[in-house]
């Protein structure tokens, strides 16, 4: 009799332990079922993802595992986005740029303006950083089709970084990203604090010569642009260059130099040239790094661009000589010599791709009507602590560069 009511009470026992392990069982497999489906539609809101293969293709990209740059030093996944203007025309201009998470924001602004191909290398330095970016190109693919239409993207990283498809965990992230304006306002908050070079992580440079060499890769047999990633162009300008009048001149190739000012961060870009016109005259605009370095812009001959007749069509204005320390904004084929990729981080590192420019026997065309704005005034109080002795170390290189330009072009009258 007691071993009887033992063994129904042991049965029962164990019984209550089955049910209670089915349940959290049950429990279990429906919370990983909520949090499936959560992250599933972090990008989709109430609209399914778009039909395009774009997961599958970006998943095999980074399964890649990439590759190394030349230095070793950095890995590229090349076309994590791959937009779809390659070949769309035979000859267009392709806006080229690089940038970090913290600058990503403003893609949104330059294809609304730019209206055409862009190519962009974005820098993601770290785990956290790499996993932020593939999941934020995700949601740009997923929900942004003007950027998915216009863009081609790379990744680079630091070598022993490898990039993965982002998983569930990274879920938190993206609460409620369910539109374009949703991912962009993401992007703008994470930007919030962060100052250009200035890398969250430890002894991090910013490269910023390899990702525009990166970028350009993608431009083929087309026409550049080359921009930071905050400067925003003229209305119209890919169109109006591209039926500019251009007489051929095998023996000195030539770029075609964009104006570039800087504009007060409660003032709305101009888009054409007369709106410019009005906002410099009351001090609202100026010259690009006047205040910083007005030596590095003043060759363009501001003074000239900006009284001569506003007209169309888009022109060739003048032409002038190359001048230390000039590092223009231009317009060129993609045949132009390559950015020496041993400059990072602040300074010289346009000024000696212009540099070379000139000593190769290139000419400086300005264009009339054309020109670019950055969103607000450069003011020294604004840069990160390390830019006087990363400018500095980066002259010592300048001087080691200008030296090998002596080699490299032997029969050139040209210095810099």
């Amino acid at each position: 009799m007691h071993c009887s009511c033992f063994q129904v009470l042991v049965a029962a026992l164990a019984l209550v332990a089955g049910l209670q392990l089915l349940y959290l069982a049950l429990l279990s497999g429906l919370h990983g079922q909520e949090q499936r489906s959560r992250y599933a539609e972090l990008f989709q809101g109430r609209r399914p993802l778009p039909s395009d293969g774009h997961k599958e293709r970006l998943k095999r990209v980074l399964a890649s595992g990439g590759a190394l740059d030349a230095s070793g030093q950095y890995r590229i996944y090349r076309d994590l986005l791959l937009g779809s203007w390659d070949g769309a025309r035979s000859q267009d201009v392709v806006l080229v740029t690089h940038t970090s998470l913290g600058n990503l924001h403003h893609a949104q602004r330059l294809a609304e303006r730019w209206q055409g191909p862009i190519s962009v290398a974005l820098f993601a330095p770290g785990s956290v950083e790499v996993r932020l970016a593939t999941a934020m190109v995700y949601a740009l693919a997923a929900l942004c089709a003007p950027i998915r239409q216009l863009v081609r993207l790379h990744l680079v990283c630091h070598a022993d970084q490898v990039a993965a498809f982002p998983e569930l965990q990274d879920h938190g992230e993206f609460a409620h990203l369910q539109a374009c304006v949703d991912v962009f306002a993401k992007l703008a908050r994470l930007a919030a604090g962060r100052r250009n070079y200035a890398m969250d992580v430890a002894n991090a440079s910013y490269p910023n010569n390899l990702l525009r060499n990166v970028a350009r890769e993608a431009v083929g047999g087309h026409w550049m642009l080359v921009v930071d990633m905050d400067m925003v162009p003229s209305e119209g300008l890919r169109e109006a260059f591209l039926a500019l009048p251009r007489a051929a001149d095998e023996e000195r190739p030539g770029v075609f130099v964009v104006p570039a000012f800087e504009i007060r961060h409660t003032r709305r870009i101009p888009g054409t040239k007369t709106e410019l016109l009005q906002l410099y005259q009351v001090g609202e605009i100026r010259p690009f790094y006047e205040e910083l370095c007005s030596r590095c812009q003043a060759p363009t001959n501001y003074s000239h661009w900006l009284n001569l007749p506003v007209s169309s069509p888009l022109r060739v204005a003048y032409e002038v000589e190359w001048q230390d320390p000039w590092e223009p904004f231009y317009i060129a084929a993609s045949s132009v010599p390559l950015y020496d990729e041993r400059f990072k981080q602040y300074g010289f590192n346009r000024i000696s791709q212009a540099c070379e420019l000139n000593v190769a026997g290139y000419r400086f065309s300005v264009l009339s009507n054309a020109f670019l704005v950055h969103k607000g005034f450069k003011v020294a109080r604004e840069f990160h602590v390390q830019k006087d002795a990363e400018n500095q170390r980066n002259k010592l290189l300048f001087r080691q560069f200008k030296q090998e330009l002596k080699i490299r072009y032997p029969s050139s009258p040209r210095r810099c």
